[in-house]
């Protein structure tokens, strides 16, 4: 007869049999893996974390005194690398972020990628970014387009340098698989330096839309969002909260989303961009959201209150807000905020959810 402690040898024996016949054939058992695979919770391995414009741009400048523009390498990007995410260029795991710069008369050549991709100036104009031929002039509060799969290149025709927010979808990308890039012409196609590109005269005329190009397209064909309609847009929200009209999201926060003129929706299917302005002395409530977003502070100062950490945060710094994390900000001086998230993914996946915590 075999003693209980015999059977208990046994199985123990033929479990680490199992356990070593599932790793020989590239298995893994749900049941010692649960709580990794499907958390009570969103679990991110990014962390929430800020970078300091004051130490981003002269290590930026630094690398245009060293290290050129061209093919190859293509563009002086410098890539926000969250801690969390064991080295990888990425700012989240599916939102990627670079400081850009381009030194006194350089060019950018023309390239194209499947990646969805857009720039934000935070300081600094006299570099155009020429995209599908159409020159487009880059100044400070402008949001600009750069759609995936569209040409694009960049020549800054000053003696001074500029540097700039550039965004794009590439852990996204890169994690599903749907990556294309092709290289176009060595220069730009169109040197030249309008004040207003092709794009913005055929499409930027408030509620009219051009009998052309009616179809629904997936990314807006605005390739730039001006900053000086952000800013009267909040301005007058703002106006109105004084005038005792419900047009801010809460007391003393305004806010607006760049949009699609042919859809409604968001600027691209995979990013979301908006703008928010705080008066003084405000603080928004807390909220977690599914999905993760990158701020940068474009005007201001203030405390945000992160996870489980507070930091103060200026004009250029940027920080990032992972899945489900939860985020209060605090104005010290009147604060504007430039934000983008993976919102539409997770909206068009049924998997969006938040949720605000009143009076935290």
């Amino acid at each position: 007869m075999t003693s209980p402690e015999q059977s208990s040898d046994w199985k123990d024996l033929e479990l680490e049999r199992l356990y070593l016949d599932f790793t020989e054939e590239h298995l893994n058992p749900l049941w010692t893996q649960l709580g990794d695979l499907m958390p009570m919770t969103p679990t991110s391995k990014a962390m929430p974390f800020v970078w300091r414009w004051s130490r981003l741009y002269p290590l930026a400048a630094r690398a245009g005194d060293l290290v050129p523009v061209g093919r190859g390498g293509e563009r002086r990007a410098i890539a926000l690398a969250n801690p969390g995410l064991g080295g990888l260029p990425y700012a989240t795991p599916t939102l990627w972020a670079a400081i850009q710069y381009l030194g006194p008369k350089e060019v950018a050549p023309e390239h194209r990628h499947s990646q969805n991709a857009f720039r934000f100036v935070v300081e600094g104009e006299g570099v155009w970014t020429v995209v599908n031929g159409d020159p487009v002039a880059m100044r400070r509060g402008d949001f600009l387009l750069t759609p995936g799969w569209h040409f694009h290149g960049h020549h800054n025709e000053t003696n001074q340098p500029m540097a700039w927010l550039d965004g794009l979808d590439i852990p996204f990308a890169h994690h599903i698989d749907t990556g294309f890039f092709e290289f176009g012409s060595d220069a730009v196609t169109d040197d030249s330096t309008p004040d207003i590109s092709r794009s913005e005269r055929l499409w930027v005329h408030p509620g009219l839309r051009p009998l052309v190009g009616l179809d629904a397209s997936a990314s807006s064909p605005i390739a730039a969002y001006r900053w000086e309609h952000t800013d009267r847009a909040l301005a007058e929200q703002l106006a109105l909260e004084d005038e005792g009209y419900p047009a801010t999201i809460e007391p003393g926060h305004a806010a607006v989303r760049y949009s699609n003129p042919t859809t409604g929706g968001d600027v691209m299917p995979t990013i979301r961009a908006e703008f928010h302005r705080l008066r003084e002395g405000t603080r928004t409530r807390t909220r977690r959201d599914v999905g993760s977003a990158i701020y940068q502070v474009f005007e201001g100062a203030g405390r945000i209150h992160l996870g489980d950490d507070v930091h103060t945060v200026h004009k250029g710094d940027l920080f990032t807000v992972p899945s489900w994390t939860p985020l209060s900000i605090e104005s010290q001086s009147s604060l504007d905020l430039f934000v983008f998230s993976d919102a539409p993914i997770m909206e068009r996946l049924h998997l969006a959810r938040s949720l605000v915590v009143e009076g935290a």
